[in-house]
């Protein structure tokens, strides 16, 4: 088995889906573990990322339809999260009101994630680190910062925190381990990009939303394609087993090698 099929078994990518089958599939899949979990519904961050939407899309069908069929009201909770002014927040609420969304939300975490940048650089300042936080150091804290306010209105409101985990993020590590990695329950974890955009036509999101480029958040400016190096066409394509330039290949091997440890439970002795 060469590398490739590894990580391609090993994320659980199928070659080819069909969109209608996989919504069925996840949406009864979030169905079953809320009724396992005793509690009335879930929450989702919409970030106007193509699977936010996809997820918040999957979690209102299946939260609609528990309502249906348990004769008692089943929620779904959209949280809107900028980090003070957001340039594309006009996509999160055009989401929410292409799904019905009845519950939504929003925290600002901009000042909340200034205060902790603060008070990091009074640390550093304290260990002789005479410096502002790194571009990094600070998106940190922002994904902290949305995870801590996510699971504080879910634990209010008896909801399972829903992550939008999928195996691109998965195979490039870009995710932060505690952010959509401390989710409840991740209805996109097998998925491919270029298959999330599938869901995302069949579940009828706005074009705009879908063909959209995806932010990297860490960096003004920059897209996730151009902080990786890699197209996500091409990691689609690894993905689904097609042949891809040997350099794209090695980088992807590499960024699955390196982020093994957010793929995994925390390890102990």
């Amino acid at each position: 088995m060469s590398i490739q099929e590894e990580i391609i078994a090993a994320l659980g990518v199928k070659p080819a889906i069909a969109a209608e089958a996989e919504v069925r599939q996840r949406a009864d899949f979030l169905k079953a573990y809320i009724l396992e979990s005793g509690t009335r519904g879930l929450l989702i961050a919409i970030s106007g990322s193509v699977e936010s939407v996809v997820a918040a899309g999957l979690c209102k069908r299946a939260t609609d339809e528990l309502s249906t069929e348990q004769g008692k009201e089943y929620i779904t909770l959209g949280v809107f999260q900028p980090y003070g002014e957001q340039e594309d927040i006009g996509h999160t609420y055009e989401a929410a009101e292409a799904f019905g969304l009845k519950y939504t939300v929003e925290t600002n975490i901009g000042d909340a994630v200034d205060e902790i940048a603060l008070e990091t650089e009074y640390a550093l300042k304290a260990i002789g680190q005479h410096r502002h936080m790194t571009h990094q150091g600070k998106g940190e804290i922002k994904a902290g910062a949305r995870m801590v306010f996510q699971h504080a209105l879910a634990l209010e409101n008896n909801l399972l925190v829903a992550g939008t985990g999928h195996a691109s993020e998965a195979i490039t590590g870009s995710c932060t381990k505690w952010e959509g990695g401390a989710a409840y329950i991740e209805p996109l974890r097998s998925l491919n990009h270029r298959q999330i955009r599938e869901l995302a036509s069949y579940l009828g999101v706005p074009d705009g939303i879908i063909t959209a480029a995806k932010a990297a958040d860490q960096g003004a400016g920059q897209t996730d394609e151009a902080k990786r190096g890699i197209t996500e066409e091409a990691i689609s394509d690894y993905l689904e087993g097609k042949k891809v330039e040997p350099a794209a290949a090695e980088l992807l091997e590499s960024f699955y090698r390196k982020g093994s440890h957010k793929r995994s439970a925390i390890p102990g002795i």
